[in-house]
This record gives structure tokens, sequence and C-alpha cells, in this order.
């Protein structure tokens, strides 16, 4: 395979990447999108540094690799924080010492004076 097929499939990511983001509202379709064009970014280093037989289109494309990552655990935490389930206040229940006695077991007339 030739460097021109290399270039035609990252050609087709970046587009797919483009489309996505472009398209979508949604956070995580966006970022999709993003990492489909850093994808596409990083198998052009990684093929342009194989028939120019050099490393550093490799070990840039490392280092795209370590931002996507990155990039994606802090959308993760994010989500995560909005997805955390709502706590609610510890409700006070009086302790038994502090009951108060309800209108109803008192009686209605004072008994009469003896």
């Amino acid at each position: 395979m030739g460097l021109g097929g290399y270039l035609f499939v990252s050609a087709i990511l970046f587009g797919l990447g483009v489309a996505c983001t472009i398209a979508r509202r949604n956070v995580i379709y966006v970022l999709m999108g993003i990492e489909l064009i850093l994808n596409a970014a990083n198998l052009n280093l990684v093929a342009f540094a194989r028939f120019n037989g050099g490393l550093d289109g490799q070990l840039f494309a490392i280092f795209s690799i370590i931002l996507a990552a990155a990039e994606a655990a802090i959308a993760l935490r994010d989500r995560a924080e909005r997805l955390r389930p709502l706590r609610l206040r510890p409700s006070r229940r009086p302790r038994p010492a502090e009951r108060v006695e309800s209108h109803f077991s008192t009686p209605a007339c004072p008994p009469p004076p003896s």
C-alpha cells in the first residue's frame, strides 16, 4: 500500500470528523468528531514518517494521542459530574426524647376538680 492509500483513508476520516463536528450539537458527538480529525492527522503523520524514514511523525502522533486521551478524560469527568445523583439533605427526625405529644393524645377538657 502506497502513500496515496494512507492519505485517502486519512481524508475520509477527516471528512467524517468535520461532518460529525458541524452537524451535531451533542457534546459527545462533537468530541467524537474531534477524535476522528485527530486520528486523521495521526495517520498522516505516521504515513509520512514511514515513507520518509524518520521518527518525527511518529513522535508527534504519540503526543497527539496523549492529548486526545486527556481530552476524553476531562470530557468524561465533566459528563460524570452532570449525571451525579442529586443529594438530598438528610431529614431531621426528632429523637425519642424530643418527641412532642400530638394534640390528639391530650384530653379535650381538663379533668373535673375533686
